[in-house]
């Protein structure tokens, strides 16, 4: 559990017990080939051995409210669509938002702390993360930051292609290909879609899962459908890549 934020008031754990059906690799012994051939265009895998430890120093609870309580940022309902966007601050998210999913609480009507943050006001944060030492040639990186507490999650969607890390916690995954659309209520909670429709699926319909941890980081391939599950309350950073722009030539007079 993240000892540094502690257990919330009413907080479970989720999504512990399960199997891990996605590749693990080393990531002292994963080349950059390696990576490209079996992975970055095909299907996801996780990659262990990864340190991060001073991003993990300054992300832990005292850390972050000394240096950020003020610091502006944007919450968004977790679901599919994150429709719903609310102002808040750092710290009056720590205090007043962050708490376990309510199951009768709609995804939609959950506030969650990642996406919307100011890259220029949380350059600091973000520069003394270490980025993956892998990457899908021509895409450029984008980080985006968040905290959220147990039960919480984002259901099934999907976009390019991004790595995420577990910096303090526990996240379960769940992965799909593209063609193999998985059903889902696009509004309500993860912890919904895990404790009431994840259970009568037959064995073939099962997605790609695992249970990370930290120091592991998640590389999911383009288009992948992928949802979340907060074991418990978690500190997390995703490397988005997106096409790098294209430079026209100029040409010569």
């Amino acid at each position: 559990m993240f000892k540094f934020y502690r257990q919330l008031p009413g907080e479970e754990r989720f999504g512990f017990e399960g199997p891990c059906t996605i590749d693990r690799i080393d990531g002292e012994k994963l080349t950059q080939d390696e990576f490209l051939s079996k992975y970055a265009y095909t299907k996801p895998v996780i990659i262990y051995n990864i340190d991060n430890s001073h991003f993990k120093k300054i992300c832990e609870k005292d850390e972050m409210l000394k240096e950020w309580s003020d610091a502006d940022v944007v919450l968004n309902s977790a679901n599919t669509y994150s429709y719903s966007r609310v102002p808040s601050t750092f710290g009056e998210y720590i205090q007043k938002h962050l708490k376990p999913q309510n199951l009768s609480t709609l995804g939609n009507e959950t506030l969650y702390l990642f996406g919307d943050i100011d890259q220029s006001l949380w350059k600091p944060l973000l520069d003394a993360y270490r980025l993956p030492a892998w990457t899908v040639p021509n895409h450029d990186p984008a980080l985006s930051f968040g905290i959220a507490g147990s039960g919480t999650g984002v259901p099934y969607h999907f976009h390019g292609p991004g790595f995420a890390e577990i910096i303090h916690g526990s996240k379960r995954w769940f992965l799909q290909p593209f063609s193999k659309r998985p059903y889902f209520n696009p509004d309500k909670s993860s912890l919904d879609w895990y404790l009431n429709e994840y259970p009568k699926l037959k064995s073939h319909e099962r997605p790609y899962e695992c249970l990370m941890k930290p120091n592991e980081i998640i590389y999911f391939p383009d288009k992948w459908w992928h949802a979340t599950l907060n074991s418990e309350t978690s500190v997390f950073i995703s490397t988005f890549l997106s096409p790098s722009p294209k430079v026209t030539p100029k040409s010569e007079l």
